[in-house]
């Protein structure tokens, strides 16, 4: 039985090592390259390989020390309002475009819808982008909730709707929508607070 097991959890922390190494999120590779290393290492322990544990042993720990890291780590952000003409927003969401479209397949930008158009910053480093415009003078439609891969985790959408929720309540809107185009996207938003109504759009009070 045992002689069955140990080679299935070899190839099992292989493949999780391995795809580890495709995660472009830093907390995601983190957690998921230490799930990868502590299997690796139980399995190296129980054949008597102690090379195998021993090294995988000590990712589990270098891994743990990063994640603490990020963890624990205060984290400036900051709302840079931007031109909708803004030339580094037109040329971030160009070479964005083809992952843009993975979350945001009807995604088409148009300059003169934006009402409101950020830069979400993290410790001064651009880590996503956010456009929305007016509708029904107390609706606030949103275009594009872009993060790039490295800070998706969800703490620019808390720092958007939760922290600069005043920008929005000032210029006199109830409730922000969203459609939810894609999977990804429709998830992230109802970890956010969003519900989904009638019509199939998702939608937050700002009341």
């Amino acid at each position: 039985m045992l002689d069955t097991i140990l080679p299935i959890l070899g190839y099992v922390a292989s493949v999780i090592i391995a795809f580890s190494m495709t995660i472009s999120s830093i907390v995601k590779f983190r957690w998921v390259n230490l799930i990868g290393a502590a299997t690796f290492s139980t399995y190296g322990f129980i054949i008597g390989a102690y090379p195998v544990g021993f090294l995988n042993g000590f990712i589990v720990l270098v891994d743990l020390y990063y994640l603490r890291r990020i963890y624990s780590k205060q984290e400036l952000f900051e709302t840079l309002e931007i031109r909708p003409d803004n030339k580094y927003l037109l040329r971030f969401l160009e070479f964005h475009q083809a992952e843009i479209q993975k979350f945001f397949p009807n995604f088409t930008y148009k300059p003169e819808l934006n009402t409101m158009s950020f830069f979400i910053l993290r410790n001064m480093a651009v880590a996503g982008v956010f456009l929305a415009h007016k509708e029904n003078n107390d609706t606030l439609r949103v275009g594009l909730d872009f993060v790039i891969p490295a800070y998706r985790d969800y703490k620019n959408g808390e720092h958007i709707y939760l922290r600069v929720i005043k920008k929005f309540v000032e210029t006199g809107c109830k409730k922000v929508i969203a459609s939810g185009d894609s999977k990804e996207y429709a998830q992230y938003l109802k970890k956010l607070g969003f519900v989904q109504n009638a019509d199939g759009m998702y939608e937050k009070s700002l009341e």
